[in-house]
């Protein structure tokens, strides 16, 4: 969401673009911020990007519903780990029942004459973007306590433990995502308008939310998920190699790496899936802050801003492809609201039919 509002800036370094070419200041060409527009003016949405941030908000909010859903009725799933995806599947329902309402609403420039409810609209992504990485992250480190301290996984990696872990890192997500509201942001154009670049500075996004809590935290993540790769490989092929007369525990011990190496996997796949639509939109604001003259294509541009909201509903299809108790469990429910909806049917028909098999049936009883 704090980035749709880049689009002013990319219409500020293109002034042949559409609607908002009246609004320019042509003796700020040093600048890639524009000149506010009119207070009276009027801003019009984008409509084909706003058909695919709503299409992607009810995506992500049904689909990670669904995973909270899986989660809370097959035991299997209540595991350490899936703590940590739910609360990534939270954040991810109020990307899409919160952040990409406010983003729409920003894009167009509300709400005005109003600067904190303004900071606080242009705040919620980033807020629910790091407690994304800080989930992401604390399945990181399960997964490494899991295969490099296994004796004190027991120990460390409590259901409480996992809770309290999970309230810290949305009060920290929270309290990063509100340091604009603390103060961090430029003074608001005399119109009143809500665009992100125009109200919050950009050296917080590019210095502080990006280098220091997106950026390091995603390094460490690749950093573990590397030595746990490298780790369970190395294993597998000692314990292949080995000729010991154990070999029904060799062979356990063998398939339970294989195990820990398909769960490291899947995961993995969520963080790198999480960088790839998240970095390009980072990218490119690095690129209105350090390269203000530097050109950047509008396809390109909504391109980005799609691809970070689109990360919030992609989750649940990768869970369904590569985790086997998700997708049964999620076929579970498809085919118990399915049963349902045809029990209620045949319940509608049966009133309906005077002579029909509920009467018989109620008789029968």
């Amino acid at each position: 969401m704090e980035n749709t509002s880049a689009l002013w800036t990319f219409y500020s370094s293109h002034p042949s673009s559409s609607f908002l070419r009246p609004f320019w200041n042509s003796s700020t060409t040093s600048s890639s911020i524009p000149s506010p527009p009119p207070a009276d003016s009027v801003i019009f949405p984008n409509v084909a990007y706003t058909a695919a941030e709503l299409v992607i908000a009810f995506l992500s909010t049904i689909g990670n519903l669904l995973v909270c859903a899986a989660v809370g009725l097959n035991r299997k799933l209540r595991t350490v780990t899936n703590y940590f995806l739910v609360s990534l599947a939270v954040a991810d329902i109020c990307v899409g029942t919160i952040a990409i309402p406010c983003a729409i609403l920003t894009d167009i420039g509300l709400p005005r004459q109003n600067l904190y409810l303004c900071l606080l609209m242009l705040s919620v992504l980033i807020m629910f973007t790091q407690s994304s990485i800080f989930s992401l992250l604390a399945v990181a480190v399960e997964r490494y306590v899991a295969i490099f301290m296994p004796l004190r996984y027991q120990v460390l990696m409590t259901p409480r433990n996992a809770v309290l872990v999970i309230l810290a890192t949305w009060l920290l997500a929270f309290l990063i995502g509100l340091v604009p509201l603390m103060g961090w942001h430029k003074t608001p154009p005399d119109s009143g308008y809500c665009f992100f670049v125009l109200v919050v500075d950009m050296t917080y996004m590019v210095y502080f939310n990006f280098f220091a809590c997106v950026l390091t935290p995603l390094l460490i993540m690749f950093l573990i998920y590397a030595q746990i790769f490298l780790t369970v490989k190395r294993q597998v092929r000692r314990i292949a190699s080995e000729q010991s007369s154990r070999a029904e525990g060799q062979a356990k011990m063998a398939a339970r790496m294989r195990r820990e190496m398909k769960t490291a996997t899947s995961l993995f796949l969520v963080l790198f899936l999480f960088t790839v639509c998240w970095i390009p939109l980072h990218i490119i604001n690095c690129f209105l802050l350090l390269c203000p003259r530097c050109p950047v294509p509008l396809e390109l541009l909504l391109a980005a801003i799609i691809l970070s909201h689109a990360n919030s509903a992609v989750n649940p299809f990768l869970y369904a492809y590569t985790m086997t108790a998700f997708r049964d469990t999620f076929k579970a429910i498809f085919l118990c609201c399915r049963t349902m909806g045809d029990t209620e049917g045949s319940n509608v028909a049966g009133v309906g039919d005077r002579g029909g098999p509920t009467a018989r049936n109620t008789h029968q009883t």
